[in-house]
């Protein structure tokens, strides 16, 4: 009885002491984040919100696998792709991939849906200008009615129940709109899936999808101000959704000093100038990338009648005379902007009309997926004294000591970036293209006085080299210069352009 007395008390003791114990402490997640050139023709961005840097490669090894088989169903570019062996093909009925029937079939309920502003066959007219630019002219009236023919004709015949598509044109083909969107938004599902995350961005050239338990916040690019430090126009709390912005600010003609977006409207064979740039927030992605391309081919009356038919889309466009036209529950997404360094007033010291703006350009590399290296772009005087922090690209913090002169002189600074977690959404820019500006200020937001100053680019890529690239400049307020800079292994080429504030 007494022992049976001593193990009824050894019990409750038992009992009492976990009932009371501590609980474990959750395990925390951390954000990892990497950069890549060289990805559908643009850069890309991953942000993997995960428990530990295993569970994030993970999860990025799987989304870039995901990326690579997209790519090699759907791309134009590649001969050996799916699409362009079934482009290749002539009125017979062929099977295709699952991918490749819904993105064609996609594209006819688009067509439909944008009446015509959406179209697989805008190839045929974006080539007509490029040709016609690469001679230093317009198209004729005579080839843009030709192109418009070609792009009216009928491209494919789908059969749904045997999952064929047949070719029936010869008309050029390219499958882009909402196919970039589409593919982000199939590596996140593959990434959801193969890692244990929280949460994940992919940004693919200013288009993302946000998936999982994470309030992302995302700047959108001023398409009148498209340096990299520039201040953006807008900024917003995503979670969810699809984000997409198209513009005619980064990519188009040239010809006889006038510039042509590389948008077009198949409709009238015309470059579409109209709108500046859209972003469009959505639940599913495709929507999002459909939207924000037709809304810069279309009217805006047409934009909005074509926005309220896809339930959850939000929208920013901005028109060519400047006009912002925005979604009812546009507002609802946008939180305060952050002032940045670049955007901070004048305490002392005149206005400067002139600016510096630094062209660079990362060495291409070979391999698809290519980590971009981390750079540092700052301004000493002659004294080699910091002056101005332009820009820092970075990935994992352990590895900042690798950028060795602007680190020994901005190390301190760098505990306060507080920009580096945040997603931009713009046009698409082609791989590996930077621009960055100085507008004249110290980082206290001083102006400086005129003087020389050097430019200082500093490059190191993780199982790669290191560089660093100096060059002197007059800043002396009166007098344009353009500077072109040797490149090396890691920035191929790099320009400063020294000259009056563009409006």
């Amino acid at each position: 009885m007494k022992l049976f007395s001593c193990l009824i008390a050894v019990l409750l003791l038992t009992s009492l002491s976990s009932t009371h114990a501590s609980p474990k402490p959750k395990k925390s997640t951390h954000l990892y984040v990497s950069r890549f050139e060289n990805v559908l023709g643009t850069s890309m961005e991953i942000k993997a919100s995960a428990f530990s840097e295993k569970d994030a490669n993970v999860a990025e090894a799987a989304a870039k696998q995901e990326i690579t088989r997209m790519a090699k169903i759907l791309s134009a570019y590649d001969a050996n792709s799916e699409f362009s062996k079934w482009f290749r093909t002539s009125g017979q009925a062929v099977h295709v991939s699952t991918e490749l029937f819904e993105v064609l079939n996609m594209f006819d309920q688009w067509r439909t849906r944008s009446n015509g502003a959406l179209d697989a066959s805008a190839e045929v007219v974006s080539k007509l200008w490029k040709q016609s630019a690469a001679k230093g002219r317009i198209p004729t009236t005579e080839e843009i009615n030709t192109a418009v023919a070609q792009v009216q004709q009928i491209h494919w015949k789908l059969d749904a129940a045997n999952q064929t598509a047949t070719h029936l044109s010869t008309a050029p083909l390219m499958l882009n709109s909402f196919v970039k969107t589409y593919i982000i938004k199939h590596a996140v599902e593959i990434a959801m899936q193969a890692g244990k995350l929280n949460a994940i961005v992919i940004n693919i050239g200013g288009d993302m999808v946000i998936s999982g338990n994470l309030d992302e916040t995302i700047q959108i690019s001023d398409p009148k101000a498209d340096a990299e430090n520039d201040a953006p126009m807008d900024q917003l709390l995503v979670s969810n959704k699809a984000v997409a912005t198209s513009g005619n600010y980064r990519r188009g003609e040239l010809i006889n000093g006038n510039w042509y977006s590389h948008i077009v409207d198949p409709r009238s064979g015309q470059p579409a100038d109209n709108i500046l740039s859209a972003t469009v927030v959505a639940p599913n992605a495709t929507d999002a990338g459909a939207l924000a391309t037709a809304f810069n081919v279309m009217s805006p009356s047409e934009s909005v009648k074509l926005a309220a038919t896809v339930p959850g889309a939000e929208y920013l466009i901005i028109t060519r005379s400047g006009e912002r036209i925005a979604s009812k529950g546009w507002a609802a997404l946008e939180t305060p902007l952050t002032k940045t360094n670049s955007s901070k007033k004048v305490t002392t010291g005149k206005a400067n009309d002139f600016e510096l703006v630094i062209n660079l350009e990362i060495s291409a590399q070979q391999q698809n997926f290519a980590k971009r290296p981390y750079v540092a772009v700052w301004v000493e005087d002659e004294n080699h004294t910091p002056v101005r922090a332009i820009s820092l690209w970075h990935e994992k913090e352990r590895y900042m000591n690798e950028l060795k002169s602007w680190y020994l002189k901005y190390r301190d600074l760098f505990t306060g970036d507080k920009e580096f977690h945040k997603s931009i959404t713009s046009a698409t820019r082609s791989a590996g293209k930077y621009s960055v500006k100085w507008d004249g200020k110290d980082d206290k937001g001083n102006m400086v006085k005129p003087g020389k100053y050097t430019i200082k680019i500093e490059a190191s890529r993780e199982h790669g080299t290191y560089q660093l690239m100096r060059q002197d400049i007059e800043w002396d307020e009166k007098t344009p210069q353009q500077i072109n800079i040797t490149g090396n292994i890691e920035i191929a080429s790099a320009s400063l352009d020294y000259r009056k504030k563009s409006n």
